[in-house]
């Protein structure tokens, strides 16, 4: 368990991290940050989400913005978008809604201004979310879903175990980076040309000292 403020983990630092564990070090580690036209339209993209605010659509209610903490993995962040569908079987009283008779689920909804990635980062992110939401609400979230902005269109994914246990993996792997005890995976490709990290990262240059030092790991290895 988690109780401290300073031992928590940005559930949105999941998706970088596993999108590149050397830009995850570099923004949560190094604490360092800059901005390119895709951060900054995902950027208004979420600020949009936000300002539609709680509304009811009949038997299901939006909520945007929302806290998100759980202790047992040190995760916190906030929600793009939750809506609570009407389940009296699974669903739970939510505090703040005014009818106490009906039950609700929770649905995370994950907004991202892009295509579907050619990883697991956006459902892993996600994911966290709705581990969030059953360990507050003390309830469950089978299913939950991402709004990709080019096709606008919702893409379902499946809460399953599989996925749940990357999430705790992720976070175990983001604390020994933190630590100081590994040095990140660096996840050179095509990506890079588009990472807003990019100045700080130099890709070319790093990987060329990444490769170098592991070349010398190996002599050593040998010898042993």
């Amino acid at each position: 368990m988690y109780a401290d403020d300073d031992d928590l983990l940005l559930i949105s630092g999941l998706q970088h991290l596993t999108f590149c564990e050397r830009q995850w070090v570099l923004i949560h580690v190094e604490q360092l940050w800059a901005e390119n036209f895709l951060t900054v339209e995902g950027g208004h993209l979420h600020e949009n989400v936000h300002q539609i605010g709680s509304e009811s659509r009949g038997e299901v209610k939006l909520a945007t913005g929302l806290y998100l903490r759980s202790s047992k993995l040190g995760l916190y962040g906030v929600a793009d978008m939750v809506e609570f569908h009407r389940d009296d079987e699974r669903g739970v009283v939510i505090p703040g809604f005014k009818d106490k008779t009906k039950k609700w689920l929770p649905y995370p909804i994950e907004y991202k201004r892009g295509r579907k990635r050619w990883d697991n980062a956006d459902e892993i992110q996600m994911c966290a979310q709705a581990i969030c939401l059953e360990e507050m609400l003390g309830c469950s979230a089978p299913e939950g879903a991402i709004f990709y902005g080019e096709p606008k269109r919702r893409v379902k994914v499946a809460l399953t175990e599989a996925l749940r246990s990357k999430v705790a993996y992720k976070c175990d792997r983001a604390r020994v980076l933190a630590s100081g005890s590994d040095r990140p995976v660096y996840n050179y490709g095509k990506q890079c040309k588009n990472c807003s990290m990019r100045e700080h990262c130099l890709p070319e240059e790093t990987r060329l000292s990444a490769r170098s030092l592991k070349y010398i790991e190996e002599i050593f290895k040998l010898k042993d």
